[in-house]
């Protein structure tokens, strides 16, 4: 059926649990019940578009829904921010964000809402410069004109290694209030697991970009690593990190996040016998998937696949699989890039077509309103 053959989900301690027995992905502070207790969220379900929320739209790439109504949605190559109205589809620029470098890969990538949005009206965002890639803030200024709506950058954290290629790029504030991000080793496999690096990690940061309290590895921002290329990041209802990984030629992965944890890069990809490495939830063939974000919604994690070109449902008990996972919207909208829970049983999902690896049709790029079960 709809879950491709060539799919492994791995099972066994090593799909959810560090040797160390504390339950993958739970946050400095937070608790997980054992995986025999909690509810297992439904092994079949659907997805279905229900309208195009806006098109023709330019290398999008990072999507923040704005707590009053609008999405805010980055340019890759433009190196813009614009305002869609969800309900009209109109759309505003904001502005362009200065010090963007877009090349290969890099450009204006992942976008984020501080946690104190409502108050101090900051928006960050995650890009790649002439030297480096980095993490801005903004102030955003509604009642400016169009294309002056954003404030001077004002960089929180820097040092991240470019490359032409895996330059990461997601980020997200997590329960804790912390920024992490999902960053790549630029081409340069060694960074992975070199935990001086910035390359191939997560990291965790406060919102000023200094290391989180409670990291694992005391004064470094770094909260786990030997990751090839993350681009997708987010939270399970106890508080769990999932994030997505692109692997090279076998295998792409669904991580189960555990502070200090080593994921294996370059050493491993995907499913490892060392158990010095953290094995993946789920992993498929690079043409099924080549993930880029993820959400989750209900207990199950919805999984944007790029060269794959189709929506993952995965289904999960605590920290592993409930069922084999499914594939929707197989090529129908072609290369998929950014999925983000819209409340209730929905989805907002943007298309990447216009990215230099797509076949762009009439209207793409998009973003999509999409039903989920």
């Amino acid at each position: 059926m709809l879950a491709a053959t060539a799919l492994l989900v791995t099972a066994g301690c090593s799909a959810g649990d560090s040797p160390g027995g504390r339950p993958a992905g739970t946050a400095p502070g937070a608790t997980a019940s054992a995986h025999g207790t909690e509810p297992a969220a439904p092994a079949r379900g659907s997805a279905r578009v229900l309208r195009t929320v806006a098109e023709g739209l330019k290398s999008p790439w990072g999507l923040a829904p704005l707590p009053g109504g609008g999405l805010l949605v980055s340019s890759r190559d433009d190196g813009t921010i614009t305002r869609i109205d969800e309900k009209t589809g109109k759309e505003t620029e904001l502005g362009a964000v200065s010090g963007v470098s877009p090349a290969g890969e890099g450009g204006l990538l992942g976008i984020a809402l501080s946690p104190d949005y409502a108050s101090d009206h900051m928006v960050y965002a995650y890009f790649t410069s002439a030297s480096d890639n980095r993490i801005v803030r903004m102030l955003y200024d509604e009642r400016k004109p169009a294309g002056e709506q954003l404030g001077a950058p004002d960089t929180v954290f820097k040092g991240i290694p470019k490359g032409v290629i895996h330059n990461g790029g997601r980020i997200a504030f997590g329960p804790d209030r912390m920024l992490y991000a999902g960053t790549g080793e630029s081409g340069r496999r060694g960074l992975a697991q070199d935990r001086k690096s910035l390359g191939g990690k997560i990291l965790r940061l406060t919102p000023d970009g200094e290391p989180a309290p409670g990291n694992p590895f005391p004064g470094s921002p770094v909260y786990s690593y030997g990751h090839r290329n993350v681009q997708g990041l987010a939270w399970d209802d106890r508080q769990r990190l999932f994030a997505s990984e692109f692997g090279q030629d076998t295998w792409d992965e669904l991580n189960a996040i555990k502070p200090g944890d080593d994921y294996g890069w370059p050493k491993a990809e995907g499913t490892s016998s060392d158990p010095g490495f953290h094995n993946p939830v789920a992993q498929w063939h690079t043409d099924e998937a080549s993930p880029s974000g993820i959400a989750q919604v209900h207990g199950v994690i919805w999984m944007a696949a790029l060269k794959g070109r189709r929506l993952w449902r995965v289904p999960l008990r605590g920290t592993r699989t409930a069922a084999a996972p499914q594939a929707f919207l197989t090529g129908g909208y072609g290369r998929l890039r950014t999925v983000v829970a819209a409340g209730g049983d929905r989805l907002w999902l943007v298309t990447s077509n216009t990215d230099g690896r797509g076949t762009p049709k009439k209207g793409d790029d998009r973003v999509l309103e999409v039903e989920v079960r």
